[in-house]
């Protein structure tokens, strides 16, 4: 079996986790938009 350089291996785990990382920003910022929704929605009861 041939073994893998480091430098290879490194490129490989960026190239298999940079997917993960960009859906977890769209995660976070969906759910930061929905948070600030929520907050809204309770500033337009408390003017009421």
């Amino acid at each position: 079996m041939e073994k893998i350089s480091p430098l290879k291996r490194a490129l490989l785990l960026l190239l298999l986790t940079l997917p993960l990382g960009i859906a977890g920003c769209n995660t976070m910022e969906g759910l930061g938009k929905d948070i600030q929704k929520g907050g809204q929605a309770i500033e337009r009861i408390g003017q009421k």
